[in-house]
């Protein structure tokens, strides 16, 4: 069963075959989202450790999926923005691009190998959410001794998805590794 998830996003049924043959073979699971919105939806139920995006999208653009990843941080993963048309891109998102990778179509398997990689590194230096410093048993504590279950249900909750982000960043790490295991 394939551990790493990997997002295609774009309209174009030539594309999402194309960089499903060009990634290299192993441990992924391709999905494939052929507008916006059903790619919006499919970030949320399966959370890829890699999206790439097709700028420019029906029923929902590829500018307000960027825009949803950037308003919710869980939604969070290395992202490669793709377009045959850069400066629609450079238009809504000035350069340099700092948290996300841009590759132009069309493009060969080196270029969507090296912007993966790229993509990868500039995530890392996508602002996280600032977690909270007071321990969570604690804040639970505080919570029930307020006598508010919905605030101690939103503390569980809160737990939860840190582990699930714990988790993806592990993931992360090992596609990672795994990327630069095959290219050398």
């Amino acid at each position: 069963m394939a551990t790493h998830k990997i997002l295609v996003i774009d309209d174009s049924r030539v594309i999402r075959n194309m960089v499903r043959d060009m990634l290299p073979k192993g441990n992924f699971q391709v999905l494939e989202a052929k507008d916006g919105l059903e790619g919006i939806n499919i970030i949320h139920q399966e959370r890829p450790n890699l999206i790439m995006l097709d700028f420019l999208l029906p029923r929902m653009s590829g500018w307000e999926v960027f825009q949803k990843i950037q308003a919710q941080p869980e939604l969070r993963a290395p992202l490669v923005l793709m377009s045959g048309r850069k400066e629609e891109v450079t238009e809504k998102i000035p350069e340099p691009f700092e948290y996300f990778e841009f590759i132009g179509k069309p493009f060969e398997q080196k270029q969507l190998v090296e912007a993966i990689k790229a993509a990868m590194v500039k995530f890392k230096k996508w602002p996280q959410p600032v977690a909270s410093t007071a321990p969570t048993a604690t804040v639970a504590a505080a919570t029930e001794a307020a006598g508010s279950p919905d605030v101690a249900a939103l503390t569980q909750k809160v737990e939860k998805m840190q582990a699930e982000i714990d988790t993806l960043k592990k993931q992360m790490a090992q596609l990672l590794a795994f990327i630069k295991q095959k290219l050398q």
